[in-house]
């Protein structure tokens, strides 16, 4: 089917991360797919640690296999030392293994995350902590590592959220919610045909409307360009906008 061009007009992966890069890969064909999800969420230090706990719990384990859980989580070294005890403590309830940068490491006792980590998608019940000096730390961690699929910031502050949601390159950027929300059907689509991580549309989950495309039928009575050009094109109104 990958060579079916003349048939096939787009295909629409779902499966393992092989799978789709294999799809990507060997066909001519436009291809709507995205072939990982190492979504994370950044903690900052003007989060609710009880909203953040129950925010990246949720995210993690409410289903680690799918491609909207989170893989990576920031914490910015101003909320470290209330959110790391806390959600190491929910994370043994919940059977979460943690993999740590040195502060963190320092902190939990837990296993040391190596640069592998930072770019891998679990699909399991582990999650790497990083702990940044700052929010444009965690911004550029993220938009080096990141798949374009969904991150999320915590935090009551406004203006940290509205930076954070401007200057994230994902198809989902998200403010104190669980990274889980990425999904057509609970976005409304309906049935959810793909997933795309891709800067073109459409992006994000996909539904059947994402999938229609244009064509332009127009009716006149012998109408010319020459008749609305030139000296013509007064017959246009413009307006300036601010």
């Amino acid at each position: 089917m990958l060579k079916m061009k003349e048939y096939v007009d787009l295909i629409i992966p779902r499966g393992s991360n092989e799978f789709v890069q294999h799809v990507m890969s060997n066909t001519d064909i436009a291809v709507l797919g995205h072939a990982d999800g190492i979504c994370h969420i950044f903690v900052d230090k003007a989060a609710d640690m009880d909203l953040a706990v129950e925010v990246v719990t949720d995210s993690k384990i409410q289903y680690p296999s799918a491609c909207n859980a989170v893989e990576t989580i920031l914490v910015h070294q101003g909320a470290a030392g209330a959110f790391l005890p806390a959600f190491a403590a929910r994370a043994a309830k919940e059977g979460v293994e943690l993999r740590g940068c040195p502060a963190t490491v320092k902190a939990l006792s837990c296993a040391a995350a190596v640069e592998e980590d930072w770019s891998t998608e679990y699909c399991d019940k582990i999650v790497a902590i990083k702990v940044v000096a700052s929010q444009e730390e965690a911004m550029a961690h993220i938009n080096k590592y990141g798949s374009r699929h969904t991150d999320c910031i915590i935090t009551k502050d406004a203006e940290a959220a509205a930076l954070f949601q401007s200057q994230v390159d994902a198809a989902g950027v998200y403010w104190n919610c669980s990274t889980r929300f990425a999904d057509g059907f609970r976005y409304g689509f309906g049935a959810e045909v793909g997933i795309s991580t891709s800067m073109m549309p459409p992006r994000g989950p996909v539904g059947l409307e994402g999938l229609v495309t244009y064509r332009y039928r127009m009716v006149g009575d012998g109408h010319t360009v020459k008749d609305f050009s030139g000296d013509n094109a007064k017959v246009y109104t413009h307006k300036n906008l601010k």
